[in-house]
């Protein structure tokens, strides 16, 4: 088992700048959990109190139940007595040796023997497609090799848990796609805990069996890539998760009845049905809901016109921005079109669970059905 829990952790610097603020999170054995959200929240500083390379200013760490970290108990072990395999920006390989010597390195530290490492570097070079490389240097190796070669010699000790830090972040955008599918490939192969930190929350949906969203030290919300996506917790959660973003438009509410909640603005109005039953509001309460692009349709029988802003015609799809009176939206269309830009154009709203935010605290109200009136 190799279970990550994280109590009531704290990080400070100088004894004011707060890093990390009261975080509480369990890491399941065999998740790919992505520490995600802006610069400067607080995602590697995490990542390098797990490991050891930093320590807390107070909470408690545990790996597989035993603590390695605790401010009350005074104990703090280094990181090699964690078991922990960590993958660095700039992946740091011996540019002397080989693919296969910087894949046995580690494990001649250890004093295996010899039949051992060979045998073990041999799976590590088929498990990741590097048997033509082994007699190759890192700088005969391409980003993407090179990397492959970095996870390899952190596999190599068998570690419980692979920590990994914006590990993609200097590959170009097509070698990105390409390691994506590698590293949730070599994931779903070894059944190992990774715990990655990435700024890209495409890779974070595209990648992770869970995401701990944070912002500015304080997670967000901890779920399902999906769970994040269509049920945000907050404005946050649901600005920063998905591209193009959700569309947040503002109206003024207003309960109907027991069960409806009438949206208003100057160019819109809806009824929100919350499918988990009645919510009270406030007469005139500022709330503001999510639109996914994708649930913006363009139909000629719809109820809604407006002019198209702009169109990012990309082949598979197109991404058009529209206005509607005074709100703007992104459309997501399907298909290889276009549009001229000021045209009119009409829409509709899928059928779809839409979330509703109070404006005042950002939290997420409620999940509901819409009718356009």
């Amino acid at each position: 088992m190799s279970d990550i829990v994280l109590k009531n952790l704290v990080k400070k610097y100088d004894n004011s700048s707060v890093v990390v603020n009261d975080l509480n999170l369990e890491i399941r054995d065999g998740d790919f959990v992505t520490l995600l959200g802006p610069s400067g929240c607080g995602k590697t500083t995490i990542l390098r109190m797990i490991s050891g390379l930093e320590s807390p200013t107070s909470g408690e760490i545990l790996i597989d139940g035993k603590v390695v970290f605790s401010s009350e108990k005074h104990i703090n072990l280094p990181p090699e007595k964690r078991n922990i395999g960590f993958i660095f920006q700039n992946y740091a390989l011996w540019p002397h040796m080989t693919v296969y010597k910087n894949i046995a390195l580690g494990l001649e530290n250890k004093k295996w023997k010899k039949d051992q490492i060979d045998a073990r570097v041999r799976e590590l070079l088929k498990l990741l497609h590097l048997e033509e490389y082994r007699d190759r240097y890192p700088s005969e190796l391409s980003g993407g090799q090179q990397q492959r070669v970095a996870i390899a010699r952190t596999l190599a000790t068998n570690p419980k848990i692979m920590l990994m830090d914006e590990p993609m972040s200097n590959l170009d955008p097509k070698l990105r796609m390409e390691m994506r599918m590698e590293l949730k490939n070599m994931h779903e192969r070894t059944k190992t805990t990774f715990v990655y930190v990435t700024h890209d929350q495409l890779e974070a949906m595209s990648m992770s069996t869970k995401i701990c969203l944070l912002r500015d030290g304080v997670l967000q919300q901890f779920g399902s890539p999906l769970e994040i996506y269509c049920q945000p917790a907050n404005l946050f959660a649901a600005d920063f998760v998905g591209s193009p973003s959700i569309n947040l438009v503002r109206f003024s509410g207003e309960n109907v009845n027991l069960d409806e909640i009438a949206l208003s603005s100057e160019d819109v109005r809806l009824i929100f049905t919350p499918i988990t039953g009645g919510v009270a509001i406030s007469a005139g309460q500022r709330l503001v809901l999510g639109i996914r692009p994708e649930n913006v349709v363009i139909t000629p029988d719809g109820p809604i016109r407006g002019n198209v802003y702009s169109t990012l015609p990309s082949g598979m799809e197109t991404v058009l921005s529209i206005v509607v009176g005074s709100i703007k939206l992104n459309c997501v269309v399907f298909g290889r079109m276009d549009y001229k830009t000021g045209e009119s154009i009409a829409i509709d709203l899928k059928a779809d669970d839409y979330p509703l935010f109070d404006e005042e605290t950002g939290q997420r109200i409620a999940l509901g059905k819409l009718e356009i009136v």
